[in-house]
């Protein structure tokens, strides 16, 4: 069942087209990512889901709420993390989810939730005292005191160093498995791989794909590669005789062989017959980046 229902949206600063015709949905209890460069439009469109810009045309749906006509009830509803808090740096955690607490009719037990979150003992920790992960880690605590069914995370772990970032995967995991819907915006490919279940793929303003991370990378490359040195010299149509094979190659001693289907088994099972053992074998497939590159036409720039 789609939770949000976004169709046609759009919205303009200006002279510059900031969200171009924007459409998808988003099915409950998913991790729905929205992927693209800087200036792509994704917060924008996030922040319209949310009720916190105005399109100018285009029709959103969350959990059948409009976010502009029942603003309300949705923030009753929809737990939001923004790239920037804007929490004050003497602020206690404590005090800081006590505050967002008391803005929801049902809210969750925030002492419960800093155990979840991993910050128990940084309870009574000011807010400019915690490192970036501790700061990421109270935003997604904030974004669920209200006890939302869906939450919006909007860059979440950019600027932290590789643990912190895959610390907060695995508690985003968990919230998922909580029952939340999430929304995550996101620039990081391997973020978006782990993670995401679809992906909404966004460049200047438009949506140019929405698939599974696995199938936007079908969808521009069926080709793999597999390369490997072998315990002895295997003849070429071995391996050129195989229906999943388009190419061999051979250079140093290591042999590559291009192809498609279930290439790594065809060649296992074709070397086996001949009593040849692979070694050093690699895998190399196309990658959600190279997918991105294929339908945008250029690289995220870090």
């Amino acid at each position: 069942m789609a939770v949000i229902e976004v169709n046609e949206l759009r919205k303009r600063y200006r002279d510059m087209v900031a969200v171009d015709g924007v459409s998808f949905t988003v099915e409950e209890g998913e991790i729905f990512g929205v992927l693209g460069p800087n200036g792509a439009g994704k917060t924008t469109t996030v922040e319209c889901l949310a009720g916190l810009r105005t399109p100018d045309s285009g029709t959103i749906s969350v959990l059948g709420l409009d976010p502009r006509r029942d603003a309300a009830e949705l923030k009753q509803i929809l737990g939001i993390q923004l790239q920037s808090s804007g929490l004050a740096e003497k602020l206690k955690v404590w005090e800081a989810l006590d505050l967002y607490a008391s803005f929801y009719r049902a809210p969750r037990d925030w002492d419960a939730l800093l155990d979840q979150v991993g910050l128990a003992d940084k309870r009574d920790a000011a807010y400019g005292k915690l490192s970036g992960g501790q700061k990421q880690r109270l935003s997604i605590a904030l974004a669920l005191v209200g006890n939302p069914r869906v939450a919006i995370l909007d860059e979440l772990t950019t600027g932290l160093d590789p643990q912190a970032r895959r610390d907060t995967w695995g508690l985003i995991e968990e919230v998922r498995a909580s029952g939340v819907t999430i929304v995550l915006v996101t620039h990081f490919m391997e973020e978006a791989e782990r993670l995401c279940d679809r992906l909404a793929v966004i460049d200047s303003g438009r949506v140019v794909a929405v698939d599974s991370p696995a199938g936007l990378v079908g969808r521009v490359d069926g080709e793999q590669r597999v390369t490997f040195r072998t315990s002895t010299p295997v003849a070429d149509p071995v391996l050129k005789a195989l229906p999943e094979v388009l190419n061999v190659t051979s250079s140093r001693g290591q042999i590559t062989v291009t192809g498609t289907g279930n290439l790594l088994t065809a060649i296992t099972l074709a070397l086996a017959e001949h009593d040849i053992v692979p070694i050093d074998l690699r895998v190399e497939r196309a990658s959600l980046d190279d997918a991105f590159v294929a339908l945008t036409g250029k690289k995220i720039d870090f």
